[in-house]
């Protein structure tokens, strides 16, 4: 039997669990100042996302501009902004995959089986 009724092992989850949520917020930090591209149309339109997802930058080639086909422009733009989006979403699951299974994740207190 544990002295003191197992307090010193709930003490040890309660610092694993909260050293895991301040890597957490060091990760999702790191995100937010990260910088990713995707690109359609051969590179003609280009998009930078942060990491967590917010657009930075739209860069559109003259060669992509055609006043006569405006819906291609729109879908390469959406196209370019898809693309940055799912290398953010790799991103995130590079850096905050492992720190979400550590904490149990996402479910319910962390370390705590309720």
């Amino acid at each position: 039997m544990i002295p003191g009724g197992g307090q010193p092992n709930m003490q040890q989850l309660l610092q694993q669990a909260q050293k895991m949520q301040r890597d957490l917020a060091t990760a999702q930090e790191e995100l937010a100042r990260t910088e990713v591209e995707g690109q359609a149309g051969g590179g003609l339109v280009k998009a930078t996302v942060t990491g967590s997802g917010d657009l930075r930058a739209l860069v559109i080639d003259p060669k992509a501009v055609d006043p006569e086909d405006t819906e291609t422009l729109a879908d390469l733009v959406v196209a370019a902004v898809q693309a940055a989006n799912e290398n953010a979403q790799a991103l995130q699951q590079q850096k905050l995959g492992p720190l979400a299974q550590g904490l149990g994740g996402g479910s319910g207190s962390p370390g705590l089986p309720f």
